[in-house]
C-alpha cells in the first residue's frame, strides 16, 4: 500500500517505507518507483507504460518525504531546484549517546567507495573527494523528542542538508562519534526495528507549475514509537 503525502497532475508525493529501494534494482525486485506506477495505472485506469520520475531518492534502509514527478516538464524543474539547492530539506535522526554540542555544523569531505559500495571521509586533496555539510540541533530535551527514559543513552537530531551526497548523513554522523541506530554498515552496534532511524521528515519546495511554496510532512514510523513521545 503505498502511504500517499499529496498528488496533483504534476505531483506524487510519498511517505517511503524502510527496506523498499526508491529504484535502480532488477526488474523482478519490488521498488517505491515501480509500487508507485502501479498505483497511478490503477487510480486513473492508465494503459500501457506510466511516466513518473524519481526527484528525490532515499536510501533502502531510510524512510519518509519522497517526491515524484508525473510529466517530464514537472521533473525537470525539480531536478533543477534540487541541483541548485532551491530547496529545503529537513530529516530526523536517532544516534547513539547524547550529542554534545547540542546544535553545530559538520564539514566534511567524502569519496565514493565503489567497490565496497560505502562512502568514506576523505582529506580535501583525495583524488574524487567531494565537499560535504550538514548542520543539526539535537530536539530530544523538547516535548516532541525523546521520551525520558532514553536521554541519557539516545540523541534525537534535526538535521539539515546543506550538500547532496550519498549516504551524507549517515557518514557524517558516524565520524563524528553518534552513528544512526540500526545503521550497522556505518558503525551501529545497536538493533533498529526496521531500517535504520533516520527519517526524511520534510521537504520544502516550489511547485513545478504554480510556483507555490509547498510543504511536506511525513509522520514517524512505527517502529519510531518506543523511542520517541510525539511523530
Amino acid at each position: 500500500m503505498l502511504d500517499v503525502l499529496y498528488e496533483d497532475n504534476h505531483l506524487l508525493v510519498v511517505n517511503k517505507p524502510a527496506m523498499l529501494p526508491t529504484m535502480g534494482v532488477a526488474d523482478d525486485v519490488p521498488s517505491l518507483l515501480t509500487v508507485a506506477k502501479d498505483y497511478v495505472r490503477r487510480k486513473y485506469d492508465k494503459p500501457g507504460n506510466v511516466y513518473l520520475g524519481i526527484v528525490s531518492r532515499l536510501d533502502a534502509p531510510v524512510t519518509g518525504v519522497v517526491l515524484l514527478a508525473r510529466t517530464s516538464k514537472a521533473a525537470g524543474r525539480l531536478s533543477a531546484k534540487f541541483r541548485e539547492r532551491d530547496v529545503e530539506k529537513c530529516y530526523w535522526a536517532l544516534v547513539a549517546g547524547r550529542i554534545e554540542p547540542r546544535e553545530g555544523r559538520l564539514m566534511d569531505y567524502m569519496r565514493k567507495d565503489e567497490r565496497h559500495r560505502r562512502m568514506h571521509i576523505a582529506s580535501e586533496h583525495t583524488p574524487g573527494a567531494q565537499a560535504a555539510e550538514l548542520i543539526y540541533h539535537a530536539i530530544g530535551d523538547s516535548p516532541e523528542g525523546l521520551r525520558a527514559s532514553e536521554r541519557r543513552r539516545l540523541s534525537l537530531l534535526e538535521v539539515r542538508l546543506l550538500t547532496g551526497r550519498k549516504h551524507q548523513i549517515r557518514v557524517q554522523l558516524a565520524n563524528a562519534g553518534f552513528p544512526v541506530l540500526g545503521d550497522r554498515k556505518y558503525g551501529s552496534t545497536q538493533p533498529f526495528a526496521a531500517g535504520i532511524a533516520l527519517h526524511s521528515r520534510k521537504l520544502v519546495v516550489e511547485h513545478p507549475v504554480s510556483k507555490m511554496q509547498l510543504e511536506f510532512e511525513a509522520p514517524l514510523p512505527a517502529s519510531w514509537r518506543r523511542f520517541v513521545e510525539a511523530s
